[in-house]
Order: C-alpha cells, then sequence, then structure tokens
C-alpha cells in the first residue's frame, strides 16, 4: 500500500467516526465516542503514523506533528457535544458541534495536505 492510501484511510476513519458523533447528537445512534488514542485515526497516530510520516520526510512528519493537537481537542468537543445533548443544553451542544466541525476540518485539510505530499 502507498504512503498516500494510509492518509487517505485515516482521513477516512476520521470521516467515519465524525458520522457516527453527528448520528448520535441527532438521536440516528447512540454512539458514545471515544478517547484520542482509542479511535482508529489516535491507534494509527500513536503506532505506525510516526514511523510512516518520518519515513517520506520533514515535511510530512512536521504536518503528521501538527494533527495530535486539534485531534485531541476535537475528541474533547464530540465528548463535550454529548454531554451537552444529555443534558438538555442545546445551545451548549451547538457550540460544541460547531467546533467539532471546525476541528475536523483542520484535520481533513492536514491529512489532505499528506496525502499530496506523499503522493508519487
Amino acid at each position: 500500500m502507498s504512503a498516500s492510501a494510509f492518509f487517505l484511510l485515516r482521513m477516512n476513519d476520521h470521516i467515519q467516526y465524525l458520522g457516527k458523533i453527528k448520528a448520535a447528537l441527532e438521536d440516528r445512534g447512540d454512539f458514545q465516542g471515544t478517547d484520542h488514542h482509542s479511535c482508529k485515526l489516535g491507534s494509527w497516530m500513536d503506532r505506525e503514523g510516526a514511523e510512516q510520516s518520518a519515513s517520506q520526510g520533514a515535511e510530512v512528519q512536521s504536518l503528521f506533528k501538527q494533527l495530535q493537537q486539534p485531534h485531541e481537542k476535537f475528541h474533547a468537543a464530540s465528548h463535550q457535544a454529548l454531554a451537552c445533548k444529555a443534558q438538555g443544553d442545546l445551545a451548549g451542544m451547538e457550540a460544541a458541534m460547531t467546533e467539532m466541525f471546525r476541528l475536523s476540518n483542520t484535520l481533513v485539510n492536514l491529512l489532505m495536505r499528506l496525502d499530496t505530499l506523499s503522493s508519487p
């Protein structure tokens, strides 16, 4: 599998996770999320992601490191949105969802840049 495919797969993993959270917030599921280490993207980042990124050069490695903070904050925002929903705080849920989607956009953009840089 090409290095590029790894980044596209991780982007897909993230989008799938986001969809599950969104469905739960819209009463179309009961997914309660995970911590940022236990989702597929986080597991990859904690394990083979660093090695795969390092093998692609300094710029890819730098972008990979930039995934860490927004990924952790994305999970915090998604948990906040779910907690607000459970408490009936719709304004809080909406605010947390806005942050969750903003951070998701950051993650997708970084993964797309990683894909572009690692493509032959």
